[in-house]
């Protein structure tokens, strides 16, 4: 399957597409030095949501979807060096509301997850 979404991202900062199916991707991000928030290479919490996002949009993908709201829970730290794995589907679709489950992963171990709710525009939100 083709992506139709978020065409120009920097799959540096926001991951990787490792799957796109009907409803459903999967991005892995591998976490940079320059995404450490200390000394010790803990990654800022911001670029696990970005590939969360980046998962969401994709499981939705349309041209025109933005995402409306989240609740994603951090659950465990990521350090510099580590892969993440976030693996979104759409669990409800209503109209123009999507909401999509996302869980994302440092191998066996969930270090995120929760729900994003995307919304399918009838025109770009720029327009």
């Amino acid at each position: 399957m083709t992506p139709n979404t978020h065409p120009a991202i920097d799959t540096n900062l926001c991951g990787e597409i490792a799957s796109l199916e009907e409803g459903r991707a999967v991005v892995r991000l591998s976490t940079l030095p320059a995404m450490a928030a200390d000394h010790r290479g803990l990654v800022h919490g911001g670029f696990v949501f970005g590939a969360a996002d980046y998962a969401a949009m994709l499981a939705v993908n349309d041209p025109n979807v933005v995402l409306g709201a989240a609740d994603l829970r951090f659950l465990a730290p990521v350090t510099v060096g580590q892969t993440v794995q976030c693996t979104a589907f759409i669990s409800e679709s209503s109209g123009r509301k999507r909401r999509v489950d996302v869980s994302c992963s440092v191998g066996d171990r969930v270090v995120a997850k929760g729900t994003l709710t995307a919304f399918v525009l009838e025109k770009h939100v720029l327009d």
